[in-house]
C-alpha cells in the first residue's frame, strides 16, 4: 500500500502541473508534506535538503547573475552580429547567444539581444528571433552552470552517488548538441517565418481611456474632437454601457462615460493624456507616470485566465496595466475585462512598491529594455567579469569549491556596494528552492516508501529491457514532460524513476542522469515550454506552429545527437 499511495501522489503531483494553474512550487511542497506525513522521509532529511550543495550553488549563481545581468557587454557584442546574408546572421547569433549561455543567465541573455534583433535593418525579426532561443537552450547544456537543470541534476548525483558533477562535465555533449543544432538551424532557416516588421516597436497594444463627467468632448464628433487624428494611436472602438460601437466613425458623437479603445505606439500615450476630459485605464488608479515596465505573463501566473479587474491587479502589485499586445491577435473591449494569456504583454505604470513584491517572477518574464536603473561604468564592469571569470577558471581546475567561489564574490559584491541586500532579498528563488528541496524529499521517499525495490522486482520479469533501451526511455518521457510543465519540474520528477532503473538494471547511474539533463533541456517544440521561447513569441510575432515546425526537427536531431554521445562520453 505504500508503493501505492506513493505513487498516487506523484501522479497528482504531475496531473496538478499539468492541468491546473496552481504554483509548483506548491505542488511539490504539498506532495513532499504527503510523504513526510506517511512516514516515508524522515525530519532529518527533510531539512537537510534544504542546504543541499548542488541547491546552494544554484541559489549563489542566480544571485551573482543579477549583477551580470547590468553589464553592457551583450549590447556591445549584439552590434554586429546582423549581418545581409541571412546564414552569416544565424550562425552569428547563435554562435554569440550559446557562448554567453554557457555561463550566464539564458533569460537575461535573449532579453538583451531581442532588442537588437528586432531592430536590425536587414531582416525579418521573425527569422533571427526562434534561433536567439534555441541556441540560447542550447548554449546552456555546455557548462554545469549553463542552465539551473544540470545543477538540479548535480543536487541529484551528490545525493544519490555522493558525486560532484565538474564544471565542463556536460561540454563534449553539449558542445556536439550546440554544432548540430546551429547547422539545423542553417539547413531549415527557409522555415522560419517572414512576418513583416512591425513600424515602430509593440505597435498593435490596446489602450483604454474613459471620458469623464465634465469633458469637453463630450456632445462633439470624434472628428471635431481629433481623436482620429493621434500620432502613433488609432480609435477602434467605443464602449459605452454595454454595447461596442466598432468602426467608429468620424461623425460618432462622445457621450460622458464612454471607454474609448485605441491601438498603436504604447509611448504614444503621452498624446492621450494631453487631451482634457481624459482618463487612461491606470490613471484611474493613481499611478501613470513615466516610469513604466514592460513585462510577459508567464504560463504558470495566476492571471492566466482570469480579468485585471477580477485579480485585483493594484492591489496584487503596485501597478496598473497601462496597454497590452497579444502577439498579433487583436483584442478588444475594455482593458479590465479581457482575460489574460500565457504569452500577453503588459505595459505596466508601477508604484514605489512595485519592485518589492515577492510574487513578481512567479507571473512575469521582465523584457523592458528600462528594467535595470542602475548600470555600471566601464571599470566597474571589467571588475565584475574579471571577478566571475576567476571564480569560474578557479572551480574548473578544482581550486576552490564553486559554491566556495560564489560566497565569496556575492560577499565582495555586497561590500563594494554593487549589490544590496535588499534587492538579493527581492529576487530570492525561494520557489525554485522549495521545488529543488521537494523534489529531493520526493526522490528520498521513493526509496523510503518501498517504490525503488517494486520497480527492481517488476523490472526483474523484463530481461529485454536493456540499459540502452531503459536509457531511450527514460530521455523521452523526460522530453515529454518538459514540453507539458517545466524543464526543472520535468528534471525532478523524472530523477528518481532514472536511478530506479539505473539500480535495477546494476548500471552506471550517470547516463541516466545526463538522459534526464539533456531531455529536460530539449524544449524547442512547444513556445511555452521554456522562458526564453515566451519572450521571443511576442517579438517574433510567432504562432504555435511556427516553433513546432521548426522545433520537431530540432528535436529529433537533439535526441540522435544526445542518445548517440551518452554511453560514450558516459559508459554503462
Amino acid at each position: 500500500m505504500d508503493v501505492v499511495f506513493y505513487a498516487a501522489i506523484i501522479v497528482a503531483l504531475f496531473a496538478g502541473l499539468v492541468l491546473t494553474h496552481v504554483r509548483p512550487a506548491t505542488l511539490f511542497f504539498a506532495a513532499l508534506l504527503g510523504c513526510y506525513v506517511l512516514g516515508y522521509i524522515d525530519t532529518p532529511t527533510l531539512l537537510g535538503n534544504f542546504t543541499n550543495t548542488g541547491l546552494v550553488t544554484l541559489v549563489l549563481l542566480m544571485l551573482v547573475s543579477i549583477a551580470l545581468e547590468r553589464t553592457s557587454l551583450l549590447q556591445h557584442v549584439a552590434k554586429g552580429i546582423v549581418s545581409p546574408s541571412l546564414r552569416a546572421s544565424i550562425v552569428k547569433v547563435s554562435t554569440v547567444t550559446a557562448a554567453a549561455s554557457a555561463f550566464l543567465n539564458n533569460t537575461a541573455v535573449v532579453a538583451s539581444l531581442v532588442g537588437p534583433l528586432t531592430r536590425n535593418k536587414y531582416h525579418a525579426p521573425s527569422k533571427l528571433l526562434i534561433p536567439l532561443s534555441y541556441a540560447a537552450i542550447l548554449g546552456g547544456t555546455t557548462t554545469l552552470i549553463g542552465t539551473s537543470t544540470n545543477l538540479i541534476v548535480n543536487s541529484f548525483t551528490q545525493q544519490y552517488d555522493g558525486f560532484n558533477l565538474a564544471m565542463f562535465s556536460f561540454l563534449p555533449i553539449g558542445i556536439a548538441v550546440t554544432l548540430s543544432g546551429i547547422a539545423v538551424l542553417i539547413f531549415c532557416r527557409r522555415l522560419l517565418p517572414n512576418y513583416p516588421r512591425v513600424e515602430g516597436e509593440h505597435k498593435e497594444y490596446l489602450l483604454e481611456a474613459k471620458v469623464n463627467a465634465d469633458s469637453p468632448l463630450i456632445g462633439k464628433t470624434i472628428e471635431k474632437n481629433g481623436l482620429r487624428d493621434l500620432d502613433g494611436l488609432f480609435l477602434v472602438e467605443i464602449v459605452r454601457e454595454r454595447r461596442l460601437i466598432s468602426p467608429v466613425r468620424p461623425e460618432n458623437k462622445v457621450r460622458a462615460g464612454d471607454k474609448l479603445i485605441f491601438t498603436g505606439h504604447v509611448h504614444s500615450v503621452a498624446a492621450l493624456q494631453r487631451i482634457p476630459g481624459l482618463t487612461l485605464f491606470a490613471d484611474s488608479n493613481g499611478l501613470l507616470s513615466s516610469n513604466l515596465q514592460e513585462v510577459i505573463v508567464t504560463h504558470t501566473s495566476t492571471l492566466v485566465g482570469r480579468t485585471l479587474k477580477a485579480t485585483g491587479f493594484r492591489a496584487k502589485f503596485d501597478a496598473a496595466v497601462v496597454a497590452i499586445h497579444r502577439n498579433g491577435e487583436r483584442l478588444s473591449g475594455k482593458l479590465g475585462e479581457v482575460t489574460i494569456r500565457p504569452g500577453d504583454r503588459f505595459m505596466l505604470a508601477v508604484g514605489h512598491d512595485f519592485h518589492n513584491r515577492s510574487n513578481l517572477d512567479k507571473n512575469f518574464y521582465f523584457v523592458s529594455e528600462h528594467e535595470v536603473d542602475k548600470t555600471y561604468g566601464r571599470k566597474s564592469e571589467a571588475t565584475l567579469l574579471a571577478g566571475f571569470a576567476a571564480v569560474i577558471a578557479l572551480a574548473a581546475t578544482g581550486t576552490i569549491a564553486l559554491v566556495q567561489g560564489l560566497l565569496l564574490f556575492i560577499a565582495l559584491l555586497l561590500a563594494t556596494k554593487v549589490l544590496d541586500g535588499q534587492e538579493l532579498k527581492r529576487r530570492f528563488p525561494f520557489e525554485l528552492v522549495i521545488i529543488i528541496a521537494s523534489a529531493l524529499g520526493l526522490a528520498h521517499a521513493f526509496s523510503g516508501s518501498g517504490a525503488e525495490q517494486a520497480l527492481q522486482q517488476w523490472l526483474a520479469g523484463y530481461s529485454a529491457l536493456t540499459p540502452f533501451v531503459a536509457l531511450i526511455v527514460v530521455y523521452v518521457i523526460t522530453v515529454v514532460m518538459t514540453e507539458l510543465i517545466t524543464n526543472n519540474a520535468a528534471a525532478a520528477l523524472m530523477f528518481p524513476l532514472a536511478y530506479g532503473l539505473a539500480s535495477s538494471l546494476e548500471v552506471n547511474l550517470m547516463p541516466f542522469a545526463m538522459a534526464v539533463a539533456y531531455g529536460a533541456s530539449a524544449a524547442f517544440i512547444s513556445p511555452y515550454s521554456y522562458q526564453t521561447n515566451m519572450i521571443v513569441m511576442n517579438a517574433g510575432q510567432y504562432r504555435f506552429a511556427d516553433f513546432a515546425r521548426i522545433g520537431v526537427i530540432m528535436s529529433i536531431a537533439y535526441a540522435v545527437v544526445v542518445l548517440s554521445l551518452i554511453t560514450y562520453v558516459f559508459p554503462f
